[in-house]
């Protein structure tokens, strides 16, 4: 199911073998939140290299509803590339989903129609199961970051509960991972980590990180976890998708990244390029003409202007928000590529202290 094909130290290349086809890790997975990547299309995603993606078990449960979906996801969304799909633990986040969480399940609250539905652990198995994505994750009880070390002890607790009854309920052949939290509390990953091992799942997800915390924090929690989850394992850290913060992640032993970070990013003009961010709404760029990233190949950087996007941003135009969202999609996937080839070629450590020493953080 997985392999790890090459170390350097902590970095690791591996292959993820799934229903629908291996994949190579380290891999980045665009968020299809409701079966589609915002403003960037299955064709366009093919050709950022792009292999797989994710989509929200429980939103697409609400709207448009299983019964929509009755061949499952891949036939739905015409994607015949490897899926995952998440739990709908992270919409506990939101005060626009939650009603309340115990050790039953979660009740969460519909946003489209405001009609209330208490989700058990197996319920959301089920769901995820007639959905048949590749890769499906247990559900989590995901914490608000800062509240007391009591609140997030009974939050794992609950969270261990609800994984040994998904593992119970789990009668597919997709892969299925466990959701390890803790907050930034180093006993209490710790304790989760090692009950998860227990429970033998397929692969290991970082979750209630990225959500507050400092970098700091986040990076002593994906360590310390890295060093306690088996090397047979992949390691998936949830909702990391900045540049910068991939490399680091892959540093500390991290698999498989998903995020709507580049996406969301591009839409509030923030272009991700070799030498850092830039903001493309600033004045600078209206006459500008240069690509967006002179070091990037993507179809975007070819064709068009700094200028032009400028003025597509500018004016609202859609075909601007499409424009740099695939280039930001594409700018993750290429980094993502030149990292799985610098870990072949024993140079990791080297093409990370390059990148970071031209990527300027905003």
């Amino acid at each position: 199911m997985f392999e790890v094909i090459n170390e350097n130290k902590e970095a690791r290349l591996g292959k993820l073998k799934t229903l629908h086809g291996t994949v190579e890790t380290p891999f980045f997975m665009p968020v299809a939140t409701k079966a589609a990547v915002k403003y960037v299309s299955n064709e366009e995603l093919k050709k950022t290299g792009t292999e797989v993606i994710i989509s929200n078990s429980f939103v697409l449960y609400l709207k448009p509803g299983l019964d929509y979906i009755k061949q499952g996801l891949h036939k739905f969304m015409n994607w015949d590339g490897i899926m995952f799909t998440d739990s709908g633990g992270f919409q506990m986040l939101s005060e626009d989903f939650l009603i309340k969480a115990d050790d039953h399940g979660v009740t969460f609250r519909s946003p489209f129609d405001g009609q209330k539905h208490l989700l058990t652990p197996e319920d959301v198995i089920k769901i995820e199961e007639h959905l048949k994505a590749d890769v499906i994750m247990a559900l989590d009880d995901v914490p608000h970051y800062g509240k007391s070390k009591e609140y997030i002890a009974k939050s794992l607790k609950r969270t261990h509960h609800w994984a040994e009854r998904c593992k119970e309920a789990h009668t597919s052949k997709q892969l299925l991972f466990g959701i390890a939290q803790g907050g930034t509390f180093r006993d209490l990953r710790t304790k989760s980590i090692n009950t998860l091992n227990k429970l033998d799942f397929d692969g290991m997800a970082l979750g209630g990180l990225c959500i507050g915390e400092s970098k700091e924090k986040m990076f002593d929690m994906v360590k310390l976890s890295n060093q306690l989850i088996p090397k047979e394992k992949p390691r998936y850290l949830m909702g990391v998708g900045s540049p910068e913060d991939i490399v680091e992640s892959v540093d500390n032993g991290v698999d498989i990244f998903d995020s709507c970070f580049p996406t969301r990013n591009a839409r509030h003009n923030h272009i991700f390029t070799s030498k850092g961010h830039i903001k493309l709404s600033n004045a600078k760029y209206k006459i500008d003409q240069k690509p967006l990233d002179e070091e990037c190949d993507c179809y975007v950087c070819k064709n068009f202007t700094r200028s032009y996007l400028h003025y597509l941003m500018k004016v609202k135009e859609p075909n601007g928000m499409h424009y740099v969202s695939y280039h930001n999609v594409y700018f993750v996937q290429n980094l993502i590529k030149n990292i799985r080839t610098s870990i072949k070629e024993d140079r990791f450590k080297q093409f990370k202290k390059e990148f970071l020493g031209n990527y300027v953080k905003p």
